[in-house]
């Protein structure tokens, strides 16, 4: 018999309010035989049947006037019992409503709940339960009188299979209201169900790699695993349920042990969950190596546990319940804690969002060089909470991952080409011939360097300065790698700076320069030998300013030597041609 406790309201007030107290609900007195909700009234039934008092059973039927002599009575429920044992199937107690309201939210009648089928003579008859008593009244549910009507209009024999294999001995002792060879019969009956379950899943298992080829090879061979040991479970669950029913096992026992039914099939369930988790981390965490994103794997197992918690709190909660535990105060106090956990954890899901983002963009990898904020370094380690970087003083900084995904990031392991940009001031007696001579010369050293990018090379002479006049080459290295970026740059430099000592000319500092007596001043003949060459290109129209024909630029282009002539690297170039 179930007991309903309700709470009473009560208020917890910080000012003064009116004087008027709040009255409690009149709590709904007991009823001595437990048919305040429907699952109190089928509960109530079958305990009355299995004690083989069918009087008190028959109180839980809505039995009319004429039916009410007690023989009258007994026949009707040993009827029902006989029916329910050929073909009865009831609701587990554990899903059967347990409100006095009964089920509100279904299409059926506010006072009507479905409980169960029973199937005889090729008949579906539904079960239903009602609330018996008027509109005010404490309610009192009963087998309802189309339930009853429908019982004891079908005229059938005992040709239970049960009845005919077990011997007398073992039908005449009872033990709960039910003969001790069921019990046996129930013993027989989960060993078969399990071993026909076992040969069918090998079977089925052996079909498969008979017939598909990958069946032996990973990841099929982990997905049957994976599958066979839950699917073995519920085929197991689904003989027992359907051998127990055909060979007339008493529907007390059955629905006495409904929830068991319900337990094994939410076990089997999450035995799969919990399996499929497992073989999808695995198989990610092994991608994940072999494309080298070992940060990756620790948000893997992260998400594993966290999954695999998720299915034991719930499925704890589903066992509870289908065992007939109220679980509604423990779902609430789960909602509460999980808000406070989750306040407080608010930074900790922060980070761990920031770091599944980062695995998922990849923004940047363990490796890499790049300048978050104002920090530059390489990348040593991207965890769950925060990513390590090494600066070029050697020191670690701790990023948080939150903080990370929100800001910019500039990552130069993603750049295909290196950005040479450099501003040149000569001194201010320069004459325009020198500038052009240099224009041509810079022009000629970026277009032939075999790594330069000879369509974005640009050398324009920008401005006059109070002290110097300005020349400004941009272009492109063709290279990834920083290192050898500098070896280029240094290259161009001093190519620069020969071609500067040649026009005659030289670099503008920017303090003043006081000159001597002694002071040689620039080079006349160089001077003279650079004008003579500019006016020689103008004559013969080779001058090639402001731009280069594209003929010239083929001509030149990756002419130049590099490395060059008495380079070390040239020396083991030649050697190993």
């Amino acid at each position: 018999m179930f007991f309903i406790i309700t709470a009473h309201e009560a208020s917890a007030q910080l000012l003064p309010t009116s004087s008027k107290e709040v009255k409690e609900q009149p709590k709904t007195p007991d009823d001595s035989l437990g048919r305040r909700t429907p699952r109190g009234a089928v509960n109530g039934f079958f305990k009355a049947v299995s004690d083989q008092n069918y009087i008190r059973a028959s109180q839980y039927l809505n039995l009319k006037r004429s039916l009410r002599k007690p023989k009258e009575r007994e026949r009707i429920v040993k009827q029902m019992q006989s029916l329910l044992d050929q073909g009865g199937d009831l609701m587990p107690y554990s899903l059967i409503n347990n409100k006095e309201t009964g089920q509100t939210d279904d299409e059926l009648d506010p006072e009507l709940d479905f409980v169960g089928i029973l199937k005889v003579n090729n008949l579906d008859i539904n079960l239903y339960v009602e609330n018996n008593e008027k509109a005010g009244a404490p309610p009192i549910w009963v087998f309802s009188a189309e339930t009853v009507d429908a019982i004891t209009s079908i005229k059938t024999e005992d040709n239970l299979l049960i009845n005919k294999i077990l011997p007398d001995a073992l039908q005449e002792r009872l033990l709960g209201g039910v003969p001790i060879g069921q019990w046996l019969i129930i013993v027989i009956l989960l060993a078969t169900a399990y071993f026909m379950s076992w040969g069918i899943v090998s079977l089925l298992t052996l079909l498969i790699a008979l017939v598909w080829k990958k069946a032996k090879t990973e990841p099929t061979s982990s997905i049957i695993n994976t599958f066979s040991l839950p699917v073995q479970l519920a085929v197991a669950l689904l003989i027992f349920v359907d051998f127990s029913q055909r060979v007339g096992i008493s529907i007390i026992i059955r629905q006495r042990f409904s929830f068991l039914t319900v337990t094994v099939g939410i076990i089997a369930f999450l035995m799969l969950l919990w399996r499929i988790t497992d073989f999808i981390s695995e198989y990610s965490k092994n991608r994940m190596t072999v494309r080298g994103r070992v940060s990756a794997i620790s948000v893997i197992l992260f998400l594993k546990r966290g999954f695999k918690i998720a299915i034991f709190v719930f499925g704890g909660i589903a066992i509870l319940g289908a065992i007939g535990i109220d679980v509604t105060t423990g779902l609430a106090a789960l909602g509460i804690g999980g808000i406070a956990l989750a306040l407080g954890a608010q930074k900790t899901v922060e980070n761990f969002v920031g770091s599944v983002t980062l695995i998922i963009d990849q923004p940047i990898r363990v490796g890499d060089y790049c300048r978050i904020n104002d920090i530059k370094g390489t990348v040593e380690q991207i965890g769950m909470r925060s990513t390590k970087v090494r600066t070029g003083e050697r020191t670690v900084v701790t990023i948080p991952n939150g903080l990370l995904s929100a800001t910019n990031i500039e990552n130069y392991a993603f750049r295909d080409r290196f950005y040479f940009n450099t501003v040149l001031d000569f001194r201010s007696e320069t004459t325009p011939d020198q500038i052009r001579y240099l224009l041509v010369e810079i022009r000629s050293i970026l277009y032939a360097h075999p790594m330069v990018n000879s369509s974005d090379a640009n050398v324009r002479f920008i401005g006059i300065g109070t002290s110097s006049l300005r020349l400004e080459i941009t272009s492109y290295i063709n290279v990834v790698s920083n290192d050898t970026y500098i070896e280029i740059r240094e290259d161009l430099l001093l190519r620069i700076m020969d071609v500067v000592a040649q026009s005659g000319t030289g670099f503008a500092f920017p303090s003043q320069t006081l000159y001597f007596a002694k002071d040689k001043g620039i080079s006349e003949e160089n001077k003279t030998a650079v004008t003579e060459k500019v006016q020689h290109w103008k004559e013969s129209g080779q001058l090639h300013v402001p731009r280069f024909s594209a003929a010239k630029i083929e001509e030149i282009e990756d002419s130049t030597v590099y490395p060059p002539e008495g380079s070390s690297s040239q020396t083991n170039i030649r050697e190993d041609s």
